[in-house]
């Protein structure tokens, strides 16, 4: 199997001890994409929160998304259909979990999808994203429920 990294780097801005320190941090990856990071204003309040940067539950719902997409856009090809743009607006709902404590709870893909020539009849496309989410890594590895509309 394969192994996955990313640098997760953050550095006192001096106000660790008192509390009110940034959340905000830096992920870099291979390749050399870096992406802005930091806790949601949701749960740690701006300034401490950077808005600006994309927080771990919006990293785990695009995460999913994305592999959901990935292996979608596989099996369409494979069925000999041509997609030509694939959008998803995926959301992610916060609760607490059968054990009691805060998760994600449940991951909602949304995507829109536009196929050049022959369009899938809706047996064809529900099966289609089955498959895809039964291929997904991510999908393989959360307990949070996840739910295909559309």
């Amino acid at each position: 199997m394969s192994e996955h990294e990313a640098l997760v780097e953050w550095r006192s801005d001096g106000r660790f001890i008192e509390g009110s320190y940034s959340r905000g941090h830096a992920w870099r990856f291979d390749g050399g994409a870096e992406v802005r990071a930091s806790s949601s204003p949701s749960v740690v309040p701006e300034p401490m929160s950077d808005p600006a940067g994309v927080d771990p539950e919006e990293a785990l719902v695009a995460s999913a998304s994305s592999c959901h997409m990935l292996w979608f856009l596989s099996l369409a090809r494979e069925a000999g259909l041509d997609v030509t743009s694939y959008s998803d607006r995926a959301g992610g709902a916060m609760g607490r979990g059968e054990d009691g404590r805060i998760a994600i709870t449940r991951i909602t893909l949304r995507p829109k999808i536009v196929f050049a020539g022959r369009r899938p009849e809706a047996g064809e496309l529900a099966r289609l994203h089955y498959e895809a989410h039964e291929k997904c890594f991510i999908a393989n590895s959360l307990r949070s429920e996840i739910v295909i509309e559309g």
